[in-house]
């Protein structure tokens, strides 16, 4: 049997948004050996492997990120390329709970855990994973007019440029098994609405090519994200907004998630609060 991750909250702290189904007596929502159910926004909760990939703070900005810039406009039509088991997908289902929300993923092992997350959050009915290679999987049947809002956490490294973990899913989410930022901006491109925002995080060795595959695609680069860690350190990674119709200037915006004591960023625990986080 697996971990069931205690809540840790404040005193009288009261969680926002939809509630979970649970697991309703089904022995198949319930984390089994090797696995923990954690919590995610709100009430939600994620299935994840305690030696595989987890999800992380890269996650988190990007579907915080997804959710400001769709707040006006409340996507009807979601996308989640790459979407690994399932974080930033059902991050930003938690917030437009009338969106109907695809994500796509390569590895089986983590399509598995993401399909018993969604039906333990009650998002079954509304939020389709496809198993599938995002730049070969044909999605332009599930929707003719496009994705409002597409959103995705490509890897970060190219093949031989490090040692790669043999731990269960981990080295397809580090490196780009089957391509990077450029690849997603591509898949991205083709069932983007008119009107659509796509959001991507990248590494700090992406952000050339991430550019370059935007303007190649006539995708207008409207706000660039530097995620830092502490005051005084390199960026961490990078969240990138685009649109088909932009301002021609690209916004610069940083986010330090701790100060120099260590502590969460006035910033940081903002954007906690609005993803329904304690």
């Amino acid at each position: 049997m697996g971990i069931i991750r205690p809540a840790r909250r404040p005193p009288g702290w009261v969680a926002p948004g939809p509630r979970p189904a649970g697991d309703g007596g089904d022995v198949e929502l319930r984390p089994g050996d090797g696995e923990d159910l954690c919590y995610l926004l709100g009430d939600f909760r994620l299935f994840q492997r305690i030696d595989g990939h987890r999800w992380s703070l890269d996650d988190l900005v990007t579907a915080a990120v997804a959710a400001q810039e769709a707040r006006a406009t409340p996507p009807s039509r979601y996308l989640d390329l790459g979407c690994g088991i399932g974080s930033v997908l059902q991050m930003v289902a938690w917030h437009f709970e009338s969106a109907r929300c695809v994500g796509v993923e390569a590895q089986t092992q983590s399509v598995g855990l993401a399909r018993r997350s969604l039906r333990y959050n009650g998002l079954h009915e509304r939020v389709t994973i496809i198993e599938g290679d995002l730049r070969t999987v044909d999605l332009s049947s599930l929707t003719p007019v496009g994705f409002d809002l597409i959103t995705g956490t490509p890897p970060y490294f190219i093949e031989g440029t490090g040692p790669q973990s043999t731990r269960p899913q981990r080295a397809p989410c580090r490196f780009e098994h089957r391509g990077g930022a450029a690849e997603y901006v591509d898949a991205a491109n083709k069932v983007l609405g008119p009107q659509g925002t796509l959001v991507l995080c990248c590494g700090p060795t992406q952000t050339d090519s991430l550019r370059d595959a935007a303007t190649q695609r006539g995708l207008m680069i409207e706000t660039e994200l530097s995620v830092i860690g502490r005051p005084g350190l390199p960026p961490r990674f990078f969240v990138f907004t685009m649109r088909r119709q932009a301002s021609a200037t690209t916004k610069q915006e940083s986010l330090v998630v701790r100060d120099e004591s260590g502590q969460w960023t006035p910033a940081f625990r903002a954007l906690r609060t609005a993803m329904g986080m304690p």
